[in-house]
């Protein structure tokens, strides 16, 4: 039986973009810069199994800790709703109850998992939010490579048209018992997205708000210029950067082979599996995404780095997708569309 315990060891969080300012004090609010009147707050905190740090621009220390603290209360209330380790989530019951009945569920469930449905179809699976059933069975940090046929056996659960939706009930059922959900590619970019708008709401025009390695800016610094992300090298020094990215208003997202791994017999084994074998894809070291919308950059970063060279760069150039990417043999490579917001570092 899968634990929670033993679940959250499986955990997709992607840690592949580091923010270009001071390391902060976890759970301190802290003056960073000013200009005029306008200044800049921060606040990290652990939650959904990773650090979450919050920034905004305003001109009153209470409304900026205020609208920090309603967004990180948002972060909490959507973790309870969406989360595969919390035993009471609504995915979590879903998940209890396949293959026996559907599950009436929150607006924003529904609506995250509609959407996870919909970049399913559009990579032909290649992101597929049952995953679940693959992604607790490697165990990354133990270095545990599963028996072959223990991946083959667990295949037919992954699959991501056996999920029904009821749009009259709101009811979301998987067809087939012990098929698992798992939105970890796709969830902090939707929280991100909830994040920002909780802070608009209340009155903070710009800022960012950094879920792991999902990050979601809006509005500019004080200086009037764009908030600075920089992209970590996969190989080598990872505490330098293969490039530094200027945004306002957008979202990114880097999916990386590089940071829960572990390399047997000179093979890497690394966290984001091909749903089709159940065997990590391996055609990139990095796929970076940037969109308005923290969902888009989760799931298609997943789906571009799974899809591999030729199918997932047909992606890119369907959709118009702004990316950033490294090949399997360190080569690079940056769409049209994103080269005016990137700088590349070299050693």
């Amino acid at each position: 039986m899968l634990t929670r315990d033993k679940l959250r060891t499986h955990r997709g969080a992607i840690y592949s973009i580091t923010l270009l300012v001071p390391v902060i004090i976890i759970a301190a609010y802290m003056l960073v810069s000013s200009n005029g009147r306008l200044k800049i707050y921060k606040k990290s905190k652990i939650a959904m199994d990773t650090i979450i740090t919050l920034t905004v621009a305003s001109d009153s220390q209470q409304r900026a800790e205020e609208a920090i603290e309603a967004a990180f209360n948002e972060i909490e209330r959507l973790e309870r709703l969406l989360s595969m380790f919390l035993p009471q989530s609504e995915v979590s019951l879903i998940n209890k109850n396949s293959g026996i009945a559907s599950v009436k569920v929150s607006e924003d469930t529904y609506r995250l998992i509609k959407k996870a449905v919909e970049i399913a179809a559009l990579s032909e699976g290649a992101f597929d939010p049952t995953i679940g059933q693959l992604s607790t069975l490697w165990d990354f940090p133990k270095k545990v490579k599963p028996k072959n046929e223990e991946i083959k056996k667990r295949l037919p659960l992954v699959n991501y048209r056996n999920i029904v939706f009821d749009d009259n009930q709101r009811s979301v059922m998987l067809k087939i018992n012990g098929m698992i959900i798992d939105l970890g590619a796709i969830a902090k970019g939707y929280t991100a997205d909830r994040v920002v708008e909780v802070l608009k709401a209340r009155g903070i025009s710009s800022g960012i708000a950094a879920i792991a390695g999902d990050i979601k800016t809006f509005g500019t610094k004080p200086d009037a210029s764009g908030w600075l992300i920089g992209i970590k090298r996969s190989r080598g020094d990872q505490d330098g950067l293969s490039g530094i990215l200027t945004l306002s208003g957008e979202a990114v997202s880097t999916s990386g082979d590089y940071e829960r791994f572990f390399i047997e017999d000179g093979v890497r084994y690394h966290h984001l599996l091909d749903p089709s074998t159940g065997y990590p894809a391996g055609d990139f070291q990095s796929v970076t995404v940037v969109n308005p919308d923290g969902l888009i950059t989760d799931a298609m970063s997943t789906a571009i780095f799974v899809m591999g060279r030729e199918n997932g760069m047909n992606l890119v150039r369907r959709l118009n997708l702004k990316v950033y990417v490294i090949y399997k043999d360190a080569t690079t490579y940056i769409t049209d569309n994103l080269r005016d917001s990137f700088a590349q570092q070299h050693n």
